[in-house]
């Protein structure tokens, strides 16, 4: 039998599509422009004459792009810090949420535990103390400056101890009627259960990771340390001083290099994310509520 959508229904879905679709839309057209400006030409990018579309058609600020070294050492820099930083962040919410989602007749300080996480995600110890921290440990200007301290991500360790408390109980007590402790448990039962709300923050740390610019600016002290946001940070503010000759004036800008920076810099997730979309999504429902 094939139900009917009444008119209303009708309406209410071309309202909510039509909204969303606005929105996307909205949300896109910064990356769109930004994308026309790049491709553009330098007297219509310099004029402001560029909306959505590019004028005079060329490469030349990515051609020059390509030859700048100081963009892919940046770009270097942060793809170590995503390897670096996203291993560590998972592997330390995972050993963290695991002992977290026990019943509390197992762990019976696992509220007291809790808590003091959670505080810690409200209250931070604030700048210059942490600087201070940095700098007596000997990790300025050193990569493990920008990992080390957003190491144990709270946020993180919520949603994935939630969604190991929502992973029966008797899958964990077969496991150790068969002899497995809590590290076999862990790693060949909760961890294989848990691929949505892995991906979930992951893609949730990706992100961080990727987008984070200030940190590199207070912890680096040579540009060459310096992670790609924030290194495009100084491009932006600080301009493009590198196009000094007559002849690259000609056909690139500093708008136009600017803008081919932008997107190259936001390039990687936005080719990563379609494909952690279905996990994202599933892992983000699964994870905000225990099942």
């Amino acid at each position: 039998m094939v139900e009917r959508i009444s008119l209303s229904r009708k309406l209410f879905l071309a309202g909510a599509y039509g909204l969303l679709a606005l929105l996307s839309l909205l949300c896109m057209m910064p990356i769109i422009h930004i994308l026309a400006v790049s491709f553009s030409g330098s007297a219509p990018a310099t004029a402001g004459l560029i909306k959505f579309w590019p004028v005079q058609f060329t490469l030349s600020s990515y051609e020059y792009v390509m030859n700048k070294p100081e963009f892919f050492r940046a770009f270097g820099v942060s793809v170590q810090r995503i390897g670096l930083g996203v291993t560590l962040n998972i592997f330390l919410a995972v050993i963290i949420a695991y002992p977290l989602s026990k019943e509390i007749t197992v762990f019976r300080a696992r509220t007291l535990y809790t808590w003091i996480f959670v505080f810690t995600m409200l209250f931070s110890g604030g700048l210059i103390p942490t600087f201070l921290t940095i700098k007596a440990t000997g990790l300025l200007d050193t990569i493990w400056a920008l990992v080390l301290p957003g190491a144990v991500p709270i946020f993180l360790v919520i949603l994935l101890l939630n969604f190991f408390r929502g992973i029966p109980r008797e899958l964990e007590e077969a496991a150790f009627m068969d002899g497995a402790g809590h590290w076999t448990t862990l790693w060949r039962i909760f961890v294989p259960l848990s691929l949505p709300s892995l991906a979930t923050i992951t893609l949730f740390s990706t992100v961080n990771h990727w987008n984070a610019w200030f940190d590199g600016f207070i912890y680096m002290n040579r540009p060459e340390h310096m992670p790609l946001q924030t290194y495009l940070r100084s491009v932006v503010i600080d301009r493009d001083t590198t196009l000094q000759n007559l002849p690259e004036l000609q056909e690139v800008t500093d708008r136009t290099s600017i803008a081919a920076q932008v997107f190259l810099g936001s390039l990687p997730i936005l080719l990563v994310y379609p494909f952690l979309q279905r996990f994202f999504i599933k892992g983000m429902v699964l994870g905000s509520v225990k099942g």
